[in-house]
């Protein structure tokens, strides 16, 4: 088979999976050396459209690219042509990959321009108070951060550092994102709350820069609390990521924690993950990170709260509270809104069929008992190995101690 035999093959199969990342770059891997660049840059486009930061798929492009500008061949002057050979048309190439993929590198433009969080901040108005149980919590997140502020004398007596950040981690659905807001609103301070999504940029360098601008922006409006939400996807293990650009955003974070020449003064960071074995332990070190907070599904005075919320605008009828609190043991916060939704779904179709409206019962909570278990199971199985083999330091300590009243171990 030649050479043409193989790229004629290997285009077809391409147009099958146009998709198919690995088999567009080694096709057009051949056409380079094939001395087809045009073809070649045309393959490397599509890849750089489907994953715009494959470092191979760039690392091709350049060599492409130094193809494109060396000498080519041009047909023989006519005799007493002073005309230049004509060299490679970069403006038509431009036009014609402009749709396929976007410029690498960020410009200023619009598209570009770096999160501003000014325009944005919330005032909470919750308190502490407003959490029904979780005393432990409560004392906690007193210590780390409120008493400190409340008491200034005493907090340069012992001096105390306003900055430092705290990591609230356990099974989803179990309040830590309104926790933080308690905290800002316990503080008076103002609430930046921050995900993936809010740093993380197509543009190389650009996830780095949105980082440096929501520092920046905090800095400005002390006292605040940053609440990183998700904060095993913006600080994921390095060791774990695969490309450059994630590792940077990494190292980006941990130097705007601790930047000698930045005031983090009056900066409350809080983050918040369901998987704390997943953050880069450098995250974790003394005057980042360095406190953890293990919030757990609600006790049974938080259930009780939780329930009351989710049940006072419904009409009901002969509901035993206590008897609830006890049947739902180990429910998360989103578990319990779920379970009331469910009753008041039963509730609302016998009506329904009815053609006459009536209130909701035990027995519509039995019916939603019988289906809905705690999602907190799967979280408590993976986080049980984890604190058995790998609690270096006592970190999970806290974890342990749960697992066994519980006799999860």
């Amino acid at each position: 088979m030649t050479d043409d035999d193989v790229l004629a093959s290997l285009t077809a199969a391409v147009e099958a999976r146009p998709q198919d990342v690995a088999l567009r770059l080694h096709l057009a891997s051949l056409l380079h050396q094939a001395g087809r660049p045009a073809d070649a840059l045309a393959q490397v486009s599509q890849v750089l459209s489907l994953e715009p930061t494959h470092l191979d798929a760039i690392s091709l492009l350049g060599a492409i690219s130094s193809q494109l500008t060396g000498p080519t061949p041009s047909p023989e002057p006519s005799p007493g042509s002073t005309e230049p050979s004509a060299g490679f048309d970069w403006s038509a190439a431009e036009d014609e990959v402009s749709g396929l993929v976007p410029p690498m590198f960020a410009d200023g433009s619009e598209d570009g321009e770096p999160v501003d969080l000014v325009d944005r901040p919330e005032r909470p108005s919750l308190r502490l108070s407003d959490v029904g149980g979780m005393e432990a919590v409560k004392e906690r997140l007193e210590a780390a951060f409120l008493a400190p502020l409340r008491n200034p004398e005493l907090r340069r007596l012992y001096a105390k550092s306003l900055r430092g950040g705290l990591l609230l981690y356990g099974p989803p659905g179990c309040g830590k994102t309104f926790l933080a807001r308690a905290v800002a609103g316990e503080l008076g301070a103002s609430f930046y709350t921050v995900s993936l999504a809010d740093v993380l940029d197509m543009y190389i360098g650009q996830s780095e820069r949105n980082l440096k601008a929501i520092f920046e922006t905090v800095r400005r409006n002390t006292p605040c609390v940053l609440f990183l939400d998700e904060i095993d996807a913006l600080g994921q293990k390095r060791s774990q990521v695969r490309g450059q650009a994630m590792r940077g955003t990494v190292n980006q974070l941990l130097t705007e924690l601790d930047d000698v020449s930045q005031n983090n003064e009056g900066v409350f960071v809080l983050a918040a993950t369901n998987h704390p074995w997943d953050i880069d332990s450098a995250l974790r070190r003394p005057g980042r990170l360095d406190r953890a907070l293990l919030v757990l599904p609600p006790d049974a005075a938080a259930r009780e709260a939780i329930l009351r919320h989710h049940l006072q605008d419904r009409p009901l009828a002969g509901i035993d509270l206590s008897k609830l609190v006890k049947a739902t043991d180990g429910f998360s916060g989103a578990d319990l809104a779920h379970l009331c939704d469910a009753a008041a779904e039963v509730a609302l179709l016998d009506s329904a069929r009815s053609g006459v409206a009536r209130m909701i019962t035990m027995d519509d909570f039995s019916k939603g008992l019988t289906e809905i278990r705690p999602s907190t199971g799967a979280w408590f199985t993976e986080a049980r190995n984890v604190a058995m083999f790998a609690n270096e330091g006592g970190e999970y300590d806290e974890l342990l101690a749960y697992l066994r009243q519980k006799k999860l171990l």
